[in-house]
C-alpha cells in the first residue's frame, strides 16, 4: 500500500502524536517501502516491520490495516498454507481497524479487495463505493474500487477509476499499473495493457503478476516469442509457480475470462 502525499499528511496529522507516534510513523514507512514492491521476500520483511509497528503502537488502526494488505499479499503470491484462513484473517484485520476509526477508507478498500478474492462481487463493489465516498481525493480508494468491477467483469467501468488513481497519485507504486492493465486488457485494449504492464514492472522488477497477465496479452496479440520471455520471467522469480493454484486463486466473476487468462499462460509455457 503507499499513500499519495496529501494522504500521508492527512494521516499523519490523525494517527501519529507525539514521540511515540512519530516512531510509529517512521516503522509504518519503513513497512509501506517493502510492501510496495510486492514480492515475497519483500513481504516477509514488510509484516516483521508492521508486527512491530503493532506492538509500539497497539491502538493505531493503520498497523492491523497494513497488516490486512500483507495478508492479501500472501494470499496472492501463494505462500499462505490456508488461502481461506488467510482471507478471513485480512477480513477480520480490517474490522479491528474500522473499530478504532470507522471513517478510515483504506479499510473499506481493503474489504472491497477480500470480498473479490471471495467472489462475492456486489459486497465488493459496495465497500469500494463507500471507500471513495469517505475519501473522494484518495488515489487508493479509486484504485481498489476500481480493481472491483474488473473482478465483476465490469472493465470498461473500471478504467475511469484507475485513471483517476493514477492521477491522484502521479508517483504511485507499482500496483496501481497493474490494476489499470487488469482493466485495458479486459476491454480488449491489449496495446495499452502492455504500456501499463511494462510500467508496473518499471517499478518493481519483480512483480510476478505484472510478468504473467504481461505474458497473457502477449499471447492473445500473437506475440508468442515475448509471450515465453515473460513466462520465463515468472520462474525466475517464482519456480514453483503453478497455473493449478492461479485458477483457484483469481477472483473473475466469469468463469470463461479465468479459463481464457489460464489457456493464454499455458500457451506461453506455464504449468
Amino acid at each position: 500500500m503507499k499513500l499519495t502525499e496529501g494522504e500521508q499528511v492527512s494521516s499523519a496529522e490523525k494517527y501519529f502524536k507525539g514521540k511515540q507516534g512519530l516512531d510509529c510513523y517512521l516503522k509504518h514507512l519503513e513497512a509501506s517501502n517493502y510492501l510496495q514492491r510486492v514480492t515475497i521476500e519483500d513481504n516477509r520483511v514488510g509484516r516483521r516491520l508492521t508486527e512491530e509497528f503493532i506492538a509500539m503502537c497497539p491502538e493505531n488502526p493503520i498497523g492491523y490495516l497494513n497488516l490486512g494488505w500483507i495478508h492479501q499479499q500472501e494470499y496472492w503470491l501463494g505462500i499462505t498454507k490456508s488461502p481461506r484462513e488467510t482471507i478471513e484473517k485480512g477480513i477480520e484485520l480490517a474490522q479491528k481497524a474500522l473499530a478504532l476509526d470507522d471513517s478510515n477508507a483504506g479499510a473499506y478498500a481493503l474489504l472491497s479487495e477480500f470480498y473479490s478474492i471471495k467472489k462475492e462481487h456486489d459486497k465488493a463493489i459496495a465497500e469500494g463505493e463507500r471507500a471513495v465516498a469517505l475519501a473522494p481525493s484518495s488515489a487508493h480508494a479509486h484504485q481498489f474500487y476500481g480493481l472491483s468491477l474488473v473482478y465483476a467483469c465490469r472493465p470498461k467501468e473500471a478504467i475511469p477509476l484507475l485513471e483517476k488513481a493514477i492521477r491522484l497519485n502521479p508517483f504511485c507504486s507499482t500496483t496501481p499499473f497493474l490494476h489499470y492493465g487488469h482493466a485495458l486488457w479486459g476491454a480488449g485494449r491489449f496495446e495499452e495493457a502492455v504500456s501499463a504492464y511494462k510500467k508496473s514492472i518499471q517499478l518493481s522488477p519483480n512483480n510476478i503478476f505484472a510478468h504473467y497477465n504481461l505474458a497473457a496479452v502477449y499471447i492473445w496479440m500473437g506475440r508468442d516469442k515475448d509471450a515465453r520471455a515473460e513466462a520465463a520471467e515468472v520462474l525466475r522469480i517464482n519456480p514453483k509457480f503453478s497455473l493449478d493454484w492461479l485458477a483457484k486463486a483469481i477472483a473473475y466473476k466469469d468463469q470463461s475470462v479465468r479459463d481464457k487468462l489460464v489457456d493464454a499462460l499455458r500457451k506461453a509455457g506455464l504449468n
